[in-house]
């Protein structure tokens, strides 16, 4: 089922000690495969259940994109990293056993035996876990979600609920204000379907600070160079323990080739867009990850 539908929104506050409300009513929309605002560590993200296809392009229609740039999905824990996504290698694990919680967005090879529909994602999912602990305490309860940054493709991701509620309406059934975010930057999306870690985009997460903990990524900018050694410890980061989740939230097709967002979204780039176009380019909020 396709087309945008429309919908009565109501705001929670998501501050505080006193969230029970604003997870009873987020928990509720997602389940009813309605869409929900929610704030992340870097900006807002619009959120779906990442197993409700219809939800899902209910997502894609709010924000005016295609399928071919599919959202990328959050999860909670890195544990949950092997349920969702496939033949990690040993160099990607590092980098998300190091920056989880945080601004990095993997694009991963999907578990084949997902029943899922993210889009035109050619076998990989962008994964990211949030650096915001309400937002994952209402993953935990949900489970995965598919999350693209809470703005019409092409314009700036929103900042505060204010901002995403002046851009999406009523197309969202649950706001969530969690005050103004302060990370603002897209995360940044690195490829990681092959052993050598590949760089799609740049943002919080600088190349420096990825190569202090796998001195051999690489990005489309440079020749591929041989490995120097570390800045700091190499490993901050021991193997993630095996188990699966909702994996690159869409971070990668064609062997990461096919999905991209904003830190939570668009022309998708090669390897995340490819990535489902998960985050965009630094420049453009509107490339997937929402974050």
């Amino acid at each position: 089922m396709s087309g945008t539908i429309r919908c009565v929104s109501e705001r929670f506050d998501f501050t505080g000690d006193e969230l029970a409300p604003a997870y009873r009513a987020a928990v509720d929309a997602i389940e009813a495969g309605d869409l929900v605002v929610l704030p992340t560590d870097t900006v807002y993200g619009l959120a779906a259940d990442a197993f409700k296809s219809d939800a899902v392009q209910r997502l894609l229609d709010a924000k005016g994109r295609g399928r071919d740039m599919p959202p990328p999905v959050l999860i909670s824990v890195v544990e949950s990293l092997d349920a969702l996504a496939t033949d990690v290698p040993e160099a990607g694990r590092k980098l998300c056993e190091k920056f989880w919680p945080g601004p990095l967005t993997v694009i991963c090879h999907a578990q084949g035996s997902l029943m899922w529909d993210l889009g035109e994602t050619q076998g990989t999912v962008a994964l990211r876990v949030p650096d915001h602990e309400n937002t994952r305490e209402l993953l935990s309860r949900t489970g995965p979600l598919a999350v693209s940054s809470a703005n019409k493709s092409g314009r700036p991701a929103a900042l505060d609920v204010y901002d995403a509620e002046d851009q999406l309406a009523d197309t969202v059934a649950v706001y969530l204000d969690g005050g103004e975010v302060t990370g603002g930057e897209p995360s940044t999306i690195v490829d990681i379907t092959t052993d050598t870690p590949r760089v799609v985009r740049l943002g919080a997460l600088s190349l420096a600070q990825l190569r202090e903990v796998v001195p051999e990524v690489t990005t489309d900018e440079e020749p591929p160079t041989e490995a120097k050694a570390p800045v700091d410890n190499p490993t901050d980061a021991k193997p993630a323990e095996a188990v699966t989740d909702d994996k690159p939230a869409d971070a990668d097709e064609k062997p990461a080739e096919a999905a991209v967002e904003t830190s939570v979204d668009d022309k998708p780039t090669e390897g995340a867009a490819e990535a489902s176009k998960v985050d965009e380019k630094a420049a453009n909020p509107d490339v997937r990850p929402a974050d």
